[in-house]
């Protein structure tokens, strides 16, 4: 396994295990980054939704997909910008900024792994 692949491996687990806790347990989850609990319907689906982004990145490293690695890498800067943008607003609390730097951290991973390839 590349060095790339080994970057996207750990950040689909990553996504796939959040995914999963806002789809099964969101309201053990969501105080802990400061949000209120909730019984609404979105925040389960959108748990649905990153699992299932996790299996992409998992996926994509079984046929070594550095095109789609690459389109990470801009898709997970974009998602920095959209949270910051939100907290910078006061639409969210700032502790929302926590998930867009894991992003960005796994993105500069992705990058740096692709540029020394």
């Amino acid at each position: 396994m590349s060095s790339a692949a080994r970057s996207i491996t750990v950040f689909g687990i990553y996504l796939a295990a959040v995914g999963l806790s806002f789809f099964f347990i969101p309201n053990v989850i969501l105080p802990l980054f400061g949000f209120p609990t909730t019984a609404e319907v979105w925040i389960r689906l959108t748990g649905l939704l990153t699992a299932i982004l996790g299996m992409y990145f998992l996926y994509s490293v079984r046929y070594e997909d550095r095109q789609f690695f690459r389109a990470t890498i801009f898709a997970r800067l974009i998602f920095f910008a959209g949270v910051t943008t939100l907290v910078i607003l006061q639409l969210a609390s700032p502790l929302l900024i926590l998930f867009g730097l894991v992003d960005m951290a796994g993105a500069a991973w992705t990058w740096q792994t692709l540029r020394k390839a």
